[in-house]
């Protein structure tokens, strides 16, 4: 692809996405900004969130890695399905049953302040670091396969993409981000198919015989036997039943969008339609995957080292001008949705959870606006530092490490709701802060070494549920009393 060519997609669908902006966000409120006036329709909410879901990352490394670990990833998206059910049925009417626009709320008025804020703290830490993480994913590929060509350092390509995302989330935040959610979904969507297409094209397949060619290979093998190993089936399929409990239905990102629809009703129907739909969507990601690795083999072409690279090589690369695009444009589709919620989210639990924006008389309409956004402006800097950050580390084994470390601080959030929704008891809520910093720390250390601990045993996505395990047992450690479930 031509300079010229790629700067045209970009100021293209640049150009799209500010429209949107300017039809969503006229007459924009903080209650427009924070639940999108509760007037969002379930089925655009759905929609928007496969791509808010997906994510950068999964747009690369999921295809990538069927090479390493075959089609072993869907037995963790069945368990997502489950816990998908699961925030419809449980959290969701808990959410709307105490009308609120932080779900952290729910702790203060259940277990007290300090867990109230912890809580809060703990998204706040786990967004920044995996917002950070996955948009440096996606930077870092286009800065390797087209910016570079212009040589275009990359905090300015970093920077351009903060800029862009701040701009468009600065006045509308939720009610833009749905729409916007939606339109990004399309795009990568159209990405994934085009390229299934496209190579399906070059190796003469028609769909019987696409589908016959992956059925017939190693990569369609899905179910992991080995106890010790951390893809294990029911590692995989329960660690994704809680990692989607704990990162959409316990994380402000995702539960924002939900609860801007208008009645429980239809935002449990908005859940349950995603969740059905991202099980395609995540079979199809794998079915590409294969397919990559399938039409290298016959094209005789080297496998790349990082198998993040296997997808944008062969699209950039070897499926002609339209693939190249549509890739570019998926991409770009990929990261926006990682930063724009994030962004949006963190600006709103600090503000209700730290600010308390809700109880604060002292401020009026205009001034809480003014407050937010230079909250909104002072989050967009901490990513753009963090994703320098990851950078100048410049290893990606360490960088990984550091997200999965991210990931471990909603053992505590999964923790903190379970005490809360299962038991009756209260805390000591002093001491609530002390036991969610030292449930990831244990579940480090046992993670780093549990091949010396368990005979060669490994953690995989079970993790999450020890770590929320640990969380709850340390609550139930320090409860005092009884007390009325909200």
């Amino acid at each position: 692809m031509s300079s010229s060519l790629i700067l045209t997609c970009v100021l293209a669908y640049s150009a799209l996405l500010f429209f949107i902006v300017w039809l969503t966000s006229r007459n924009a409120t903080n209650e427009t900004f924070f639940i999108g006036n509760r007037s969002s329709r379930w089925y655009v909410v759905a929609y928007g969130m496969i791509g808010a879901s997906l994510s950068g990352v999964t747009f690369m490394s999921v295809p990538g890695d069927v090479g390493s670990r075959d089609f072993s990833y869907f037995q963790m998206v069945l368990g997502y399905l489950l816990g998908y059910w699961a925030i419809a049925f449980v959290l969701l009417p808990i959410y709307y049953k105490m009308n609120l626009t932080s779900i952290y709320t729910y702790l203060k008025t259940r277990l007290g302040l300090f867990s109230y804020k912890t809580g809060a703290l703990f998204f706040i830490i786990s967004r920044v670091v995996g917002a950070s993480f996955r948009l440096y994913i996606v930077v870092y590929v286009l800065q390797r396969f087209v910016f570079d060509a212009w040589n275009m350092p990359f905090w300015v390509t970093v920077l351009i993409f903060i800029l862009l995302i701040l701009a468009y989330t600065f006045k509308g935040g939720v009610k833009t981000i749905v729409w916007t959610d939606s339109l990004q979904t399309t795009f990568m969507i159209l990405s994934l198919v085009l390229s299934v297409i496209l190579i399906s094209r070059e190796m003469n397949f028609s769909f019987s015989g696409m589908v016959s060619a992956i059925t017939s290979t190693h990569y369609a093998n899905w179910i992991d036997g080995d106890w010790r190993h951390r893809f294990f089936f029911p590692k995989d399929f329960f660690g994704g039943m809680f990692i989607a409990i704990a990162m959409t239905g316990l994380d402000q990102e995702m539960m924002q969008k939900n609860i801007s629809v208008k009645t429980l009703g239809a935002s449990q129907k908005n859940v349950i339609v995603f969740s059905i739909v991202l099980v395609f969507i995540n079979l199809l990601f794998l079915s590409l995957g294969a397919l990559l690795y399938i039409y290298a083999q016959a094209k005789g072409m080297a496998i790349p080292a990082k198998t993040d690279d296997m997808f944008p090589t062969i699209a950039l690369h070897s499926l002609g001008t339209l693939s190249a695009i549509f890739f570019i444009i998926g991409l770009i589709s990929a990261a926006y949705p990682s930063a724009d919620g994030a962004l949006t989210a963190l600006t709103s639990s600090f503000c209700i959870d730290f600010l308390g924006f809700q109880n604060r008389n002292d401020l009026n309409e205009k001034q809480k606006i003014s407050l937010r956004q230079r909250v909104h402006l002072c989050f967009a800097l901490v990513l753009f530092l963090v994703i320098m950050l990851f950078y100048a580390i410049n290893d990606e084994a360490v960088v990984r490490q550091v997200f999965k470390f991210a990931t471990y601080t909603y053992g505590p959030l999964l923790g903190l709701f379970l005490f809360g929704i299962l038991t009756k008891k209260q805390l000591k809520d002093n001491l609530a802060p002390y036991i969610c910093i030292a449930s990831p720390l244990i579940c480090f250390v046992l993670d780093r070494n549990s091949k010396e601990f368990f005979n060669g045993y490994q953690f995989g996505n079970e993790l999450l549920i020890l770590n929320g395990g640990i969380t709850f047992i340390g609550l139930w450690m320090i409860s005092k009393r009884s007390a009325k479930l909200v």
